[in-house]
């Protein structure tokens, strides 16, 4: 390796001995000039008293909830380009790991993902789209490690009751046959699968799920609880030998790169199963960066996993652009390369996992931190960051303060190491646009003449790569189209033979499941339609609303005229609406305010400025039936509103002053069957 590594620097010798920064006018300072500037740090990079824990990757997260739905409306070659920047390797962000939602029909933070279970006899692999991100990733890294974990649950295992629990039997069995799916229909490995996020744990249930895994030949899938804190489980696991043998990572949440000593103390793998959650600013670039780092240093966490994985969602859902990268105008084609991407590219493209922590890391003595990991065949490679406190704060937790300043960091390299003879250098610099670098190749450092020795002048807000390794890269592609609002003029007739997925363009549940649907007796204008397929209430992660809604279009809409078919399924109690200006989603949609035209099965109508339906601006008789088309017509032009039924005006002149803007939806009352047919909105701000 040695040999191998020296013959490849003396084909760069031209490049000299320091990490000059090329482009970014960055400077590794050479030895005999380290007195007469700054003081600094001494830090030895040694493998002699063996290593320190295993690395097992750097991921993100897809659901919790809807957050890739946008992502699958984009035309090529747009989508392929999102998806090389997320999971190619040597490219882009070249993420380890994809952990993603096991859809429940519930709302999960930004809408709803669909059950392949909505009910005890129906099984479909083929709903939603994690299956096929999941497949997109595996096509651009074959060794991307899957974790599956879910939200909520469909009703109908909770029995009555709002609990996943009742019958642990059932519910293992409803997770199993998902990871059975997988394989089965899309040839999909499950590496790992957790217990219900951010909720209480069963540990009854725990051991079930492992022995119905065994029974089904899948030892090979680990279990990771409890994706909350590192309380209670982590004491459990210590109590109880049997939860010892059946849990393989302990995964907490915004850990806030801190661990408690019962975890440590279980010998377990420790993960930051799910952080970030920070806008993809520099400032979310910035948080990134630092717990990256910081998270092994601080709490032995040997993973971290933001979320989310793509800011593919309304950007006025709750925590916009909270991802990774930005992709949220499929209409348009426009995304963004956020810094999060490059941010993360200075660890995943130059380690993987199976790689091991030096156990010589830490942090810098004027602050920030660094870290070293081997693949113990004598590749090495360095990350270090200067995030300020300022700059990299996360959403969550409380950042306690520190300084950050100016410094020389001398590293020494040790054991092995001292015969590494050229340092691959990668350079990302946050802050204003004038002084801003994002992952740069810089001149490579020679270590040959120095002793092993080099040394880095370091400002806030830094990130260096130092790597054996020369297969980086910056990966790019031509500018994606110019931003877009959402079409003014929209339509959506629904007549897709063999539709790819299972939910239409552009619509976003936000509570409910709406499917695309086929009437086989129908064969005229009503054969192809989308159907709310819920008729229960799910066992709910979030505060689901008592109707369900889909929301799509430009929040932005003020004045816009709505028209769509409606049939109505339920008789006497059945109920669907059209509605605009809707001013909240995701976990608000409980809250959300909007006009709202509703039709009933028993022959009435009724205005609401909500969706819960409490403020009733008028109501009154209409000629409706259950089983039977109708089309309703909304329209709303500065304070006023107006309805019509199949042409005809049913109310007219509704007087409403707020909201002022939102988007259009379509929905049922309470959690029942209905379809929509020839969807048309036409709108201006």
């Amino acid at each position: 390796m040695a040999e191998r590594l020296l013959q490849a620097s003396r084909r760069r010798r031209r490049k000299a001995m320091t990490a000059a920064a090329g482009p970014a006018g960055r400077v590794a300072v050479p030895l005999l000039l380290c007195a007469l500037l700054a003081p600094g740090g001494a830090y030895v990079l040694d493998d002699s008293d063996g290593l320190g824990r295993e690395f097992d990757g750097i991921g993100a997260v897809s659901g919790g909830g809807a957050t890739s739905r946008l992502l699958v409306n984009y035309p090529e070659p747009y989508r392929s380009q999102i998806l090389d920047y997320l999971f190619k390797p040597n490219f882009g962000a070249s993420l380890h790991i994809l952990k993603v939602e096991i859809g429940g029909d519930g709302q999960t933070t930004d809408g709803t993902e669909p059950s392949h279970m909505h009910y005890a006899l129906d099984e479909n692999y083929f709903r939603g789209y994690e299956w096929w991100l999941m497949k997109e990733a595996k096509k651009r890294n074959p060794n991307i490690i899957l974790m599956g974990l879910p939200w909520s649950f469909p009703g109908w295992l909770g029995k009555g009751f709002n609990w996943p629990y009742v019958n642990l039997q059932l519910t293992a069995y409803y997770i199993t046959t998902w990871i059975v799916g997988a394989k089965q229909h899309h040839d999909l490995d499950i590496d790992y699968i957790g217990i219900w996020n951010e909720r209480s744990f069963d540990i009854n249930y725990i051991k079930v799920l492992r022995k119905m895994l065994n029974d089904q030949g899948l030892h090979q899938v680990k279990i990771i609880a409890s994706d909350n804190l590192w309380e209670p489980i982590s004491t459990s696991i210590l109590f109880d030998p049997e939860l010892f043998k059946v849990v393989d990572v302990i995964g907490a949440h915004y850990p806030g790169t801190r661990t408690v000593k019962d975890a440590v103390l279980t010998e377990k793998k420790l993960w930051s199963s799910e952080d970030f959650s920070t806008v993809n600013s520099d400032l979310g670039a910035g948080c990134w960066g630092r717990i990256l780092n910081q998270n092994y240093i601080n709490g032995f966490m040997t993973s971290s996993i933001a979320w989310n994985l793509v800011a593919s969602y309304y950007p006025q859902l709750p925590y916009g652009r909270c991802g990774l990268m930005t992709a949220q105008e499929p209409w348009s084609g426009h995304y963004q390369v956020d810094s999060p991407i490059w941010v993360s590219a200075h660890t995943t493209q130059f380690t993987q996992p199976g790689w091991y922590y030096l156990k010589t890391v830490g942090h810098l003595e004027k602050g920030g931190s660094y870290v070293a990991l081997t693949d113990g065949l004598g590749n090495l490679t360095i990350i270090i960051e200067t995030m300020s406190h300022k700059h990299s704060m996360c959403i969550r937790p409380f950042l306690p303060y520190f300084n950050v300043s100016h410094q020389l960091a001398h590293f020494t390299l040790k054991g092995s190491f001292s015969e590494i003879p050229e340092l691959q250098v990668w350079y990302t610099k946050l802050g204003t646009p004038s002084e801003k670098y994002l992952f740069q190749q810089l001149d490579s450092i020679w270590l040959l003449d120095s002793g092993s020795n080099f040394t880095l002048e370091l400002e806030e807000d830094e990130l260096f790569t130092l790597t054996t390794l020369t297969s980086g890269r910056k990966g790019s592609y031509p500018p994606p189209p110019p931003s877009k609002p959402f079409p003014h003029s929209y339509k959506e007739d629904f007549n897709v033979d063999y539709p790819f997925f299972s939910e239409a363009p552009n619509f976003a549940d936000q509570t409910g499941v709406f499917e695309y649907f086929m009437n086989i007796e129908d064969p005229g204008e009503h054969r192809f339609t989308l159907r709310q397929v819920l008729n229960q209430r799910p066992i709910t992660w979030a505060a689901d609303a008592s109707s369900t809604i889909s929301i799509i279009g430009d929040y932005t809409w003020s004045n816009l005229t709505i028209k769509c078919d409606v049939y109505i399924e339920t008789p006497e109690r059945g109920g669907v609406f059209i509605a605009g200006r809707v001013n909240k989603g995701g976990i608000l949609i409980r809250s959300a305010r909007g006009i709202f035209f509703w039709i009933f099965s028993n022959g009435t109508y009724r205005v609401t400025g909500d969706l819960a339906g409490w403020l009733v601006y008028a109501m009154g008789h209409a000629d409706v039936t259950a089983k039977e088309w109708y089309t309703l017509t909304l329209t709303i032009k500065g304070h006023l509103s107006s309805g019509m039924l199949n042409g005809r005006p049913l109310w007219r002149k509704v007087h409403t002053s707020f909201p002022k803007n939102g988007w259009a939806a379509i929905g049922t009352h309470s959690f029942a069957f209905a379809q929509f047919d020839n969807f048309h909105v036409e709108a201006s701000h």
